[in-house]
């Protein structure tokens, strides 16, 4: 253990971003604040602690420069986050995290370091046992990093570690699973917000799509204004880091997690970092942001009186896109784009994951959300249990028909703490041999197999969609309609980036293509 510490608590968020996107990282994905370690920070501010963040996504660190800083600072305790920029992300970015640890673990051993995150919090036990680490957190993060900086603080030689709750940690041979700790319920008193002036502002950038028709992309911020989910979607792994905390309180973590911060402290910080960095691209990182009226109304009418000239973008739900006047509100405090879940067309499908909606319903809420002037990034599934050709190729023509401003074509995938991780393990499914693996655009990409198709071929479906739906005539006439002619020359860059792949498969002739 360190003995003599510099800032109590160092917040590292990994790179790897070239692993994770490919060449897509260099220029067209976005390059976000990490919000939870944010967030981690304001909380042990509060507590009292000093802190410090270090980017290494945004500052291409290597491993190497990330042990320098550390040995450097001299921390109480390292915590290497890997929640990612959404629940899925957080698994891809275990590679990364990974390379850190071991980096520290060979240049600075003294200094204890802890990984938290969604990845970690689904996987605890298997988590510690394989990395470089002294701790893994097997919940949300803000009071277990409090109560073991108090251990580290009290008996840096000894610290009595079986006090420290959520925490996960070696006693000599033996892996220990301590009491899960609460998830914060007190967002306004203990984590009102971000700790904006730890972060390297300067470095952060929107991605290619939300900044259609403006002219930068930076400077860029992405905030919550929710935490945690209230629905529990099989793909999705968004309840693992608060899953345990809840249970030992006798609540259901399903139902329990979704919390809402104030709205008059989300404005506060849209109008600071407005005011202090001049951000205007902004994301709703809300796993559904469009929901609470009451919530969403307030936000918006608070960003309306700021006045400023925003860019922000949220995800929706098509049953939550159904108040005309709401969406014109949010069009009038910045929203310009919505994110809205539209999985598949097949009504096959969509019955076997219990999700999605009927076709009409669909372009009825689009629809509203266009009329409204906001412009729709539709999200669109193909590897579903119940997917084949036919049904994937019902959902692409679908897509097309919408011809939404942008769209995102993703493939199944069984993310650790999603059901479809534990249906996958209980059946013996192949999955990714690496956890880059689970990234969409990794090399090693490997979603799920259906019942008809191989992981392989559903991921060169989806490659091939890709191309198919951006490089058609009547997209490219609505963009440059719409955003104009730079962004139509950004489109055809985009489309012509490669994703090259280890796994991939023939793709038959269309089906039904029309």
């Amino acid at each position: 253990m360190a003995s003599e510490a510099g800032v109590d608590l160092l917040l590292v968020n990994p790179g790897g971003r070239g692993r994770i996107y490919q060449n897509l990282g260099t220029e067209l994905a976005a390059k976000e604040p990490p919000i939870w370690a944010g967030l981690l920070a304001t909380h042990a501010r509060r507590r009292g602690r000093s802190v410090a963040i270090l980017d290494a996504n945004a500052l291409d660190l290597a491993p190497a420069d990330v042990a320098r800083e550390v040995e450097a600072l001299r921390p109480r305790l390292v915590v290497v986050t890997v929640y990612g920029h959404n629940p899925n992300a957080s698994t891809f970015a275990m590679p990364g995290a990974t390379d850190i640890c071991d980096a520290l673990a060979t240049a600075v051993p003294e200094v204890p370091v802890m990984l938290l995150g969604g990845h970690v919090a689904a996987l605890p036990e298997r988590t510690l046992r394989e990395e470089n680490v002294d701790f893994v957190c097997g919940g949300e993060g803000p009071i277990t990093i409090d109560e073991l900086l108090g251990a580290l603080a009290a008996s840096p030689q000894r610290p009595e570690l079986q006090k420290v709750r959520g925490l996960w940690w070696w006693d000599g041979d033996t892996v220990v699973q301590n009491p899960p700790a609460p998830i914060v319920r007190d967002l306004a008193g203990e984590m009102p917000g971000m700790a904006w002036d730890l972060l390297p502002m300067d470095r952060y950038r929107a991605h290619n799509w939300h900044c259609f028709g403006r002219p930068d992309r930076a400077p860029y911020a992405a905030l919550y204004t929710t935490l945690g989910c209230p629905f529990t979607c099989t793909f999705c792994c968004i309840q693992a880091p608060f899953k345990s905390g809840e249970a030992a309180a006798g609540l259901d973590p399903t139902k329990n997690s979704y919390r809402r911060f104030d709205p008059q402290h989300v404005v506060a910080q849209i109008a600071r970092l407005h005011a202090d960095h001049g951000v205007q691209n902004v994301k709703i990182a809300d796993e559904l942001f469009l929901l609470h009226k009451d919530h969403v109304g307030a936000i918006c009418d608070g960003l309306i009186e700021l006045g400023a000239d925003l860019n922000l973008w949220a995800y929706a739900r098509v049953d939550t896109c159904r108040d005309a006047a709401l969406l014109a509100r949010m069009r009038q405090a910045g929203v310009r784009w919505l994110a809205i879940g539209i999985e598949s067309a097949s009504e096959t499908v969509r019955a076997g994951v219990d999700k999605g909606y009927r076709p009409e319903a669909i372009a009825k809420a689009i629809g509203l959300v266009r009329e409204a002037g906001i412009h729709v990034m539709g999200n669109y599934i193909f590897g579903l249990p119940d997917d084949d050709h036919a049904s994937m190729r019902l959902t692409l023509d679908f897509a097309k028909e919408l011809n939404t401003e942008f769209a995102n074509f993703f493939s199944a995938m069984a993310y650790p703490g999603s059901q479809l991780y534990r249906d996958a393990i209980r059946r013996g499914w192949p999955l990714p041999a690496s956890w880059a693996g689970y990234s969409q655009h990794a090399r090693d990409s490997l979603p799920l197999p259906t019942r008809h198709l191989t992981g392989a071929e559903v991921l060169s479906f989806r490659d091939a969609a890709f191309v198919e739906y951006f490089d058609r005539p009547e997209y490219r006439a609505m963009v440059q309609r719409t955003f104009g002619p730079a962004t139509a020359a950004e489109v055809a860059r985009m489309v012509a980036q490669p994703l090259p792949r280890v796994h991939t498969a023939p793709r038959p002739e269309p089906v039904g293509a029309r």
